[in-house]
């Protein structure tokens, strides 16, 4: 039997769970000293890499004396929640990050709510010790109310402590050590996470947690091995979800050390690896023996609460910049990303149009930017949350929001947020001029709200929210408080026309930019919509006049990225997204158009 130790590290996003691995794959030698590797190595794919969070779960193995340990990096961020969940039922032990700071958060929560009812034992690290603002021993106490709270079992509230600056490779089992290294990790996993259960010699059961595509080999389930020995090229029998038995073949068996993979022979329970050879497979499938298949419990994988229309680009633009432009390629792409994203929901509603269903904002605004950068052209449409019937009563997502903003502006977020259906339930000081506000919030409230609470913060607020759960539907909620600046023609903007719009409101776009009927170019300073003419040159006549010098003063655009775009737009405007420009426009492109629609809502 290998020595085998599995384990998941879970924290709240921006609380250093992909820099400890960084650190943990370095101090265990898995790295060679010749080998070099980017910081955040775990976070592969670009977006990851400029947002500077995680946004799949990825796991790894790496050596330590004669161990092995599989170490899996979970997301923090609310959106992909989902996949820390499926990803604790593969593991033993538990890594928990808290920053020394920030302390318990709400994903912090969100995850350890899902460890203690797993029954997952944890080790608590308290990380960013280093911070100026660090208070370790306050962070630690807030541990321990959060697992009294949440009805932790005597073990699990007895779990050991680590403090650690994992950017530097500092770790220490107590704060009054100097200096430190990752040993001290390594040996608490090895002492504290149980063995895998399970035996080799049992008929085979594995569960796939996730999933990955590779265009030569097709579907890639990485999966753990709970019973029994597998090898390259066995006859195995695939245990659907729904009951359906599927017969297979394991066409190739792929092990990981590092961050690479490798092809291997056979693995034995306890082990994490990834097998292909099945097309059909899914999360949660059991890969069983087919002369006695045992089906695993299948797993629950959290509803979507959000949902967008993609559609194909009907603008006077359109297929301009793009080079994926027709509606079977969107089909073909998003149906690619349902392959693997077992989070998301697709279904198509018309011709050409196809409403995807996510966690939330990011979630999708992440698949639009990375079909964006492979040359997508289509146009979204404003997020809806999901209402559903429970018990004959209408009910809606609600999120549970947590606040951290300056004193002094406090009172301006709170009554924005009363407006918008939000319940205060607790209000904390957080040392430096700060206060943590707690809030119950219908999701669709949150729709739009970034954009204003960073307005009203100047900057300086911080917000995350979390999956509440349904309640019954709370009536009506205020949204978007200024109308828009619509260009009446089409063709090239100038700055005499520019000049003259930018005091009617704030604009998004700059000179020189292609501007269509129907397209939206700034922001009113009103509640109404308003048509202008961004085209419009100074006429010129052969009479000298007393203005004819002064200078044209543009103010900057207000630069408008995917996310804040999408927050922006109302229930008749859409988003035009290409590989080269998000713009921002209306569904119905002439004002007459517009009017008629209008008068057959009322």
């Amino acid at each position: 039997m290998q020595k085998i130790r599995n384990i998941a590290v879970i924290a709240h996003v921006d609380h250093g769970k992909t820099t400890l691995v960084d650190g943990l794959l370095e101090q265990s030698g898995t790295f060679g000293s010749h080998e070099q590797h980017d910081e955040r190595a775990m976070d592969s794919n670009d977006l990851e890499k400029e947002r500077g969070i995680t946004i799949l779960s990825k796991n790894t193995a790496i050596r330590y004396k004669d161990y092995k340990i599989n170490i899996i990096d979970t997301p923090g961020h609310a959106d992909f929640g989902g996949e820390v969940e499926r990803v604790l039922k593969m593991v033993d032990g538990v890594l928990v990050l808290v920053d020394a700071y920030e302390g318990v958060m709400p994903q912090t929560k969100f995850v350890v709510k899902k460890m203690l009812a797993l029954g997952k034992k944890p080790i608590v690290v308290i990380n960013k010790i280093d911070k100026p603002s660090a208070e370790p021993d306050r962070v630690v106490d807030e541990m321990f109310d959060l697992f009294a709270d949440m009805g932790a079992t005597d073990e699990q509230q007895d779990f050991p402590v680590i403090y650690a600056a994992a950017r530097d490779g500092i770790a220490k089992l107590d704060m009054d050590e100097e200096g430190g290294d990752f040993q001290c990790i390594f040996e608490t996993i090895i002492n504290e996470v149980p063995e895998p259960e399970g035996d080799a010699a049992n008929s085979l059961q594995a569960q796939v947690f996730t999933l990955d595509y590779d265009n030569y080999v097709g579907k890639i389930g990485i999966s753990r091995i709970f019973n029994g020995t597998v090898r390259k090229g066995d006859n195995v029998m695939l245990a659907k979800s729904d009951g359906e038995m599927v017969k297979g073949k394991i066409s190739k068996l792929i092990g990981f050390h590092g961050l690479n993979r490798m092809e291997i022979d056979e693995a034995e329970a306890g082990d994490i690896v990834a097998f292909a050879g099945m097309e059909t497979v899914d999360v949660g499938d059991t890969i069983a023996d087919p002369e006695n298949p045992v089906a695993l419990d299948p797993m629950h994988i959290e509803e979507p609460t959000l949902t967008v229309v993609f559609a194909v680009n009907d603008s006077p633009l359109a297929g301009q910049e793009g080079k994926h432009v027709t509606s079977n390629k969107l089909k073909d792409r998003l149906e690619a990303e349902m392959r693997t994203n077992v989070a998301m929901k697709l279904e198509t509603i018309g011709e050409g149009k196809f409403k995807v269903s996510g966690r939330g904002e990011l979630q999708i605004t992440v698949l639009a930017e990375n079909m964006r950068r492979e040359g997508y052209e289509f146009s979204i449409s404003r997020p809806e949350v999901i209402v559903k019937e429970i018990e004959g009563v209408k009910c809606e997502p609600f999120e549970h929001l947590v606040i951290d903003v300056p004193e002094d502006l406090s009172g301006t977020v709170i009554e924005r947020l009363g407006k918008r259906k939000a319940e205060m339930k607790s209000m904390l000081p957080m040392g430096q001029g700060f206060q943590r506000i707690e809030f119950e919030i219908p999701a669709r409230a949150l729709i739009g709200f970034r954009g204003q609470f960073l307005t009203d913060t100047k900057g300086e607020g911080v917000m995350n929210h979390s999956f509440l759960e349904f309640r019954p539907f709370t009536g009506s909620v205020e949204s978007r408080s200024y109308g828009a600046l619509i260009s009446m023609t089409d063709g090239e903007t100038l700055a005499f026309s520019l000049f003259g719009i930018q005091d009617r409101g704030v604009l998004f776009i700059g000179v020189q930019t292609k501007v269509y009927e129907g397209m939206i170019i700034g922001e009113h300073s009103r509640s109404n919509d308003l048509v202008v003419n961004p085209i419009k040159g100074k006429a010129q006549s052969n009479v000298r006049s007393s203005g004819a010098d002064e200078a044209i003063k543009l103010v900057p655009p207000r630069e408008m990225s995917l996310e804040r775009a999408l927050e922006w737009i109302e229930d008749d405007e859409l988003l035009e997204v290409t590989p080269e420009n998000i713009r921002i426009r209306k569904k119905y492109l002439t004002e007459t158009e517009r009017k008629r629609h209008s008068r057959k809502n009322k």
